[in-house]
């Protein structure tokens, strides 16, 4: 008894240390999961600041036209900073990015860049948003229904059916949908928004449909092809042979397949982001993708750049939490392997 007590001190302190080695190695994992996400935002930064500079010829022509006089020219240089060195241009870009998050006045609407795209924001996020979820809504049930019936006529079925809108460009699937369930049947509106939660749920319903079809596809085939590996698994023999029933088996090997199907889903936001901004304009949708469109067509510099920062911004935040999540799933990832 005398001899437990003297062990048990060196063993807790043992145990202690073990813990405060996990949770250096998760520290100094998340903060590199955090220096790349600033990494990246920094070069996005770099590369936004070069739209400008990169495009052929005199932005400022481009914005007032070849008709435009050369004090108007001088004038658009002051404004947009062009007659500044590029080391004072950039330290300038960068630095009203940090402190105010903005890119400057708009040209177009005379107005704050981000007050403009925040603004808008709100509806692209409901759009992002229940694309998202109607990704999920649709893939999980899918990939186990074909996982489960393999090789069977079902599984040729969702394998097959989902692809096909992979050819279909999303602004033409979109006009389909508007055609088919906004005019002929009437179900849902033509475009636009309308008022309160559930307004917005009914007017995104096309809108985020349209978008989700597209990305279906690749979620399906990752998370089909990682429900049967985990099905040949031993551990779904030995929960089999204890009698376990069959809904928590399938729940068991749904848990184990989710961390590529995750991984994929991170990537794939980037994708649902980008869509939003040419569906946003078949369904008359004030987001930031309508922005997007006017701010190219009146050559809206400070704009474009504003958006541009903004998008890319989200998806390094939505794919920064992803990874994190993955980690917080499977050790593994933390640990490199």
């Amino acid at each position: 008894m005398t001899q437990s007590r003297r062990e048990t001190p060196p063993v807790a302190q043992w145990v202690r240390w073990t813990q405060w080695a996990r949770w250096a190695r998760w520290g100094r994992w998340l903060g590199g999961v955090v220096l790349h996400a600033l990494l990246v935002i920094a070069l996005v930064a770099v590369g936004v600041f070069l739209i400008v500079r990169i495009v052929p010829g005199d932005p400022a022509q481009m914005v007032l036209g070849l008709k435009a006089r050369p004090e108007q020219i001088a004038d658009m240089h002051r404004r947009l900073g062009l007659d500044q060195p590029l080391w004072r241009q950039f330290t300038s870009f960068i630095l009203t990015i940090v402190t105010t998050g903005d890119t400057g006045e708009s040209i177009a609407y005379h107005a704050s860049s981000r007050a403009l795209v925040l603004d808008r924001l709100p509806v692209s996020l409901w759009l992002v948003g229940c694309s998202a979820v109607l990704v999920v809504a649709i893939s999980l049930p899918l990939a186990m229904t074909a996982a489960l019936h393999k090789g069977t006529w079902i599984d040729q079925l969702v394998r097959v059916v989902p692809t096909i809108t992979l050819g279909m460009p999303e602004f033409w699937v979109g006009l389909v949908f508007v055609l088919l369930f906004a005019v002929t049947l009437k179900i849902f509106p033509v475009g636009g928004t309308q008022p309160g939660i559930d307004g917005m749920l009914y007017s995104m319903a096309l809108p985020s449909l349209t978008i989700a079809l597209a990305q279906t596809p690749f979620i399906v085939r990752s998370l089909r092809t990682r429900i049967l590996d985990v099905l040949g698994a031993d551990f779904v023999t030995t929960l089999r042979a204890a009698g376990l029933p069959e809904r928590a088996i399938r729940r068991h090997v749904l848990r184990n397949s989710l961390m590529p199907a995750l991984e994929l889903y991170g990537m794939k936001i980037s994708f649902l982001i980008g869509g939003t901004l040419v569906v946003e304009q078949v369904f008359g949708l004030r987001g930031v993708g309508t922005l997007l469109f006017s701010a190219i067509t009146a050559r809206d510099f400070p704009l474009i750049q504003a958006i541009a920062m903004y998008c890319a911004l989200g998806v390094v935040i939505v794919s920064t939490l992803v990874r994190i999540a993955t980690g917080l799933v499977d050790y593994r990832v933390r640990e490199g392997r």
